[in-house]
């Protein structure tokens, strides 16, 4: 049996990350990389990542389509946006290449939360050319929403849900530093704030839709806030950095209603290097009904290989599914994958 063939879209942090997993793993092959970085381009791909274990001849590309039509691909792991309106374009190419696709993109999780119309564009284009896009990650995709729903198996009821994550953004790269306001001051904050220019957490519209269908309630409304979180001491991350007095990051809160109350509460603060102020990360998971569950997971899971773990775990399972566009509760249990790949294609 063939290795199941892979491309690279965006070789940034976490394309960088899901090239190593790859590497290391059975039944799989990258077949391609794609990424505008004038110092990757026409590099090996073992060569930015410093891989001397490895022989691959495979090396960064430029032009997508050139890849796309030479790559004879299964999948495109896509690493290059937050938000459902700038993947679709990508993963319209990638679709009508008749080439299975997962994307990091957080609002790609749940995209009808936000883009109904997107959402059926891409299914009836997928479903057209006999493939599959999901969009995961570790938050959204795995511990706001996906964990939530699998602890509510065990449950008679359920009357309130809150999710509270505090994690490092350190391995994370440039863009999610921009999108955090990581750096900045807290003036530059308010006025962005006010011009709605920093995105903050992207995730928690596409997580409250997620938990509120999959336990068959109907939201009747949707809120969330943006606070800074600012840092006494000068910090230092692989992306960014933060003096004393800026921002090391953002602290959301989103709150999903039903009938007028608040049903799933979410609390995200996120910042670089948090240990350095003595905050220590964690996610937590607190389910009111019968019986209730309180779950603590001390420290986080770290953010920057859930994320690329999610996506690699989840290729098998992306082939095998019927074509259309798919979230994680319609997928089967993402898992560690240690043996053959191959083994768990249909």
């Amino acid at each position: 049996m063939k290795n199941i063939r892979v491309i690279i879209w965006g070789f940034g942090a976490m394309g960088q990350g899901m090239a190593d997993m790859l590497f290391n793993k059975k039944g799989v092959e990258i077949v391609g990389v794609c990424d505008r970085n004038p110092s990757f381009v026409g590099k090996k791909v073992t060569d930015v990542l410093e891989r001397t274990d490895i022989a691959s001849n495979v090396v960064v590309q430029a032009d997508i389509e050139e890849l796309l039509e030479k790559g004879k691909a299964d999948l495109c792991l896509l690493a290059t946006d937050s938000f459902v309106k700038g993947a679709y374009p990508k993963i319209r190419m990638i679709l009508e290449h008749r080439i299975n696709c997962i994307s990091t993109a957080e609002e790609m999780a749940y995209p009808k939360a936000g883009e109904p119309e997107l959402s059926r564009k891409m299914d009836e284009i997928a479903k057209a050319n006999g493939v599959t896009v999901l969009g995961t990650g570790i938050n959204p995709g795995f511990i706001m929403d996906l964990l939530v729903v699998a602890l509510s198996g065990t449950m008679k009821d359920v009357t309130h849900i809150k999710a509270n994550r505090v994690n490092s953004l350190s391995p994370f790269g440039p863009a999610v530093m921009e999108e955090q306001g990581v750096g900045i001051g807290l003036e530059t904050f308010l006025e962005k704030r006010a011009k709605n220019e920093l995105a903050g957490h992207v995730g928690f519209k596409e997580s409250v839709h997620m938990i509120a269908d999959a336990l068959g309630v109907e939201l009747s409304g949707f809120e969330q806030q943006m606070e800074p979180i600012l840092t006494t001491v000068d910090r230092k991350s692989p992306y960014g950095d933060a003096k004393k007095g800026t921002l090391a990051g953002i602290h959301m809160t989103g709150q999903g209603k039903v009938g007028g109350k608040v049903m799933i509460d979410m609390h995200h603060p996120q910042q670089i290097e948090p240990l350095m102020e003595g905050t220590h990360t964690g996610d937590y998971i607190e389910i009111k009904g019968t019986p209730e569950i309180n779950m603590a997971i001390t420290p986080e899971i770290d953010g920057g290989i859930g994320t690329i773990a999610m996506c690699v775990n989840m290729i098998p399972h992306v082939i095998n599914a019927k074509p259309g566009l798919k979230t994680m509760i319609d997928l089967p249990v993402p898992r560690a994958i240690l043996g053959d790949m191959r083994d768990l294609l249909e």
